[in-house]
């Protein structure tokens, strides 16, 4: 089931990432690219943004990658949502920070104007387990080492 949830990382290009501060949630629908083996994903926002002061204050983040854009209406039943649980990084060194944007714009091209701005940061989601739920009753849960 792990390799099932790790294909869907892979094939799906936007998540909605959650944060929270002060104990209210944020809810914010971002781009994404990952890693090989799906331990890392990466991500970009601008520093003065809403999320980002909660990423600065809570570490903890939850993401939701589903399948409602592929499946059509008469499959609703079928329709898959990944939840991913992790923690926000800064990534500091500069070769792995390149090394990120890199494949930050093999999957969204339209992201480079956007890093180009001088608060833009990219910084990467350490997968700590997901939750698939298949269907309507389905549910998995895997942690991830």
């Amino acid at each position: 089931m792990l390799d099932e949830m790790k294909a869907l990382v892979k094939e799906n290009f936007f998540c909605v990432l959650a944060t929270v501060s002060g104990g209210e949630p944020h809810c914010s629908l971002m781009s994404y690219a990952v890693d090989e083996e799906c331990r890392e994903i990466y991500m970009i926002t601008l520093q003065q943004t809403k999320k980002y002061r909660n990423l600065l204050e809570n570490d903890a983040v939850s993401l939701l990658i589903d399948t409602r854009g592929k499946d059509s209406d008469a499959q609703r039943e079928k329709i898959r949502a990944l939840t991913v649980n992790g923690v926000f990084r800064r990534i500091e060194d500069e070769g792995k920070k390149e090394a990120a944007r890199a494949r930050l714009f093999e999957r969204h091209p339209d992201l480079k104007e956007f890093a180009d701005h001088p608060e833009a940061e990219v910084f990467v989601v350490k997968v700590q387990s997901f939750q698939l739920l298949n269907g309507i009753t389905d549910s998995y849960f895997e942690t991830v080492a």
